[in-house]
């Protein structure tokens, strides 16, 4: 029965040369000279490191603007608050989703199974699995799913099977 999977991930290793391209733009701007402003990963996690909450607002704009032309989806990011780090210093913690969570399979479920396309969806892990017996339907599936942009992280479909 064909298949295929439906999943949410994000290419760390694109995310690792975004995050040098704007540690390089720090060091080169006249405006964050002499200031303690960074970026660091560890894991799925991005720190932003600045003196004022203008300044992290200004590295993380310049992080996403590198993080789209790499072609990572926005939506995979999730933005924490500002918080002190002692002294005059600020901090910023920027989430990388990935994987499919159980709300958001559900939801997705729920959507495929009212479309009325004739495919099965079931959860598995972190991602979801779509089968049907025709290949068309699992295309066009693939079709009404790129075309939802209510959803709150980026999928990718791959893994494609007859």
């Amino acid at each position: 029965m064909p298949s295929f999977d439906v999943v949410s991930e994000v290419k760390m290793d694109e995310v690792t040369n975004a995050l040098d391209q704007t540690a390089r733009e720090i060091g080169n701007r006249y405006d964050f000279k002499g200031s303690s402003a960074k970026v660091e990963r560890a894991e799925n996690v991005i720190t932003v490191w600045g003196d004022s909450d203008f300044q992290l607002q200004q590295i993380t704009d310049i992080l996403f603007q590198r993080l789209a032309k790499r072609g990572i989806d926005i939506r995979a990011v999730e933005v924490g608050e500002p918080q002190s780090a002692g002294g005059d210093k600020r901090k910023q913690l920027l989430t990388l989703k990935q994987g499919i969570n159980q709300k958001l399979g559900k939801e997705i479920q729920k959507f495929i199974k009212d479309s009325g396309l004739k495919v099965q969806a079931q959860i598995q892990g972190d991602q979801l699995r779509v089968t049907g017996k025709k290949r068309d339907d699992l295309q066009e599936c693939i079709a009404l799913l790129r075309g939802q942009k209510e959803l709150e992280q980026p999928l990718q479909y791959e893994n494609f099977r007859e």
